[in-house]
């Protein structure tokens, strides 16, 4: 995991990219992601990670802060507290190529399931895919 982010630098500035402003019919998603992007991904939470991750956008520099949430916070999943799912279907439901970048990632997001307990069955099907391709990884 790349443990020295900057979490105090947006993702415009960890990518050297500002991207131009939406345009006007732009989608709730299309914004939202627009302004996640100029705030320190230090400061963004589990809703606005999964709504950047599960657009492919930033997974260098939020997938890891993603997957340290998850960590962190299995254990409140086995004890019936909260747990973002979408944080965790956005995490997991990432392409192999995303994995194969770094298999420390799948390591821990491995870590992550075997913590878990009682996953709805939408999240089950997205485990079994991961584990199916994670395997496949080398």
């Amino acid at each position: 995991m790349n443990q020295d982010i900057d979490r105090k630098k947006t993702l415009e500035q960890l990518e050297g990219i500002q991207w131009p402003a939406p345009p006007p019919n732009a989608t709730a998603l299309v914004n939202a992601a627009h302004e996640l992007r100029k705030l320190p991904v230090g400061s963004l939470d589990a809703h606005g990670l999964s709504r950047l991750i599960g657009q492919d956008i930033g997974i260098p520099w939020l997938l890891p802060i993603a997957l340290n949430i998850l960590h962190r916070t299995a254990h409140d999943h086995s004890l019936r507290e909260f747990y973002d799912d979408d944080l965790l279907t956005a995490a997991l439901t990432r392409t192999a190529h995303v994995w194969r970048s770094n298999p420390r990632w799948v390591t821990k997001m491995k870590e992550i399931i075997a913590a878990l307990d009682d996953t709805s069955l939408y999240v089950q099907e997205d485990i079994r895919t991961f584990l199916k391709e994670s395997g496949d990884l080398k």
